[in-house]
C-alpha cells in the first residue's frame, strides 16, 4: 500500500459529492420539499484557492437543488454536474476533458454512490462519517464529518504537500 503522504504529490484535481461531504448528513427540509443544504466557509475558502490556484474542480451529486450550483459555481468551480446517480461516467468524461488520469485525482465521497468512482480514482477520501463500504476503500479517512471540513481538511493537506498553502498564493 502506498504512503498517503507521498500520494499527495500526485494529486493534480479534486473531485467531490455533496450530502454528507460538502454538506451534513442531516438536511432540514424546505416548506416547499426541496432539501435545504449547509455550507461549510472554511471548505469554501479550500475551494476557491485551489481553482484560482489552477487545480481542475467537480462536484459530482445525485441532488438536483439550484443552491448548491450557485454556491459552488460561485467559488469559481465550473464543473458542477448535478442530478448525477452513475457518477462514474461524468468523472470519467470529466477528467478526460481535463486531460487528467483517475489516479491523478482526489475524490471524497461518503456513500455507496461514490463506490464506482472511489474505487478508481488515485486518491479516494472520506469524511469521518462516512458508511463502512466507502470507509474500506479510502487511503484516508478524515477525522472530520461532512460538511465541518472534511474538504479543507483533504484540500489543506495537498496544498501544503504541493507548497501552495501560503498567503503569496492568495493575495
Amino acid at each position: 500500500m502506498s504512503n498517503f503522504k507521498e500520494d499527495l504529490m500526485k494529486v493534480k484535481a479534486f473531485a467531490f459529492d455533496v450530502d454528507g461531504v460538502l454538506s451534513s448528513q442531516m438536511i432540514p427540509m424546505h416548506v416547499s420539499g426541496e432539501p435545504m443544504r449547509t455550507a461549510n466557509i472554511k471548505d469554501g475558502f479550500a475551494l476557491q484557492l485551489a481553482v484560482k490556484l489552477g487545480y481542475p474542480v467537480a462536484i459530482i451529486s445525485g441532488g438536483t437543488t439550484d443552491a448548491v450550483r450557485k454556491r459552488y459555481e460561485g467559488l469559481g468551480v465550473q464543473n458542477v454536474y448535478l442530478g448525477i446517480s452513475d457518477k462514474w461516467p461524468v468523472f470519467e468524461k470529466w477528467a478526460e476533458d481535463q486531460g487528467l488520469k483517475a489516479y491523478e485525482v482526489l475524490y471524497m465521497g461518503d456513500d455507496l454512490p461514490d463506490y464506482p468512482v472511489m474505487k478508481r480514482v488515485g486518491i479516494p477520501t472520506c469524511p469521518a462519517d462516512a458508511v463502512e463500504e466507502i470507509k474500506s476503500l479510502c487511503k484516508y479517512i478524515s477525522d472530520r464529518k461532512g460538511g465541518e471540513g472534511a474538504v479543507r481538511d483533504v484540500m489543506e493537506q495537498v496544498l501544503r504537500a504541493h507548497g501552495k498553502w501560503a498567503l503569496d498564493y492568495i493575495w
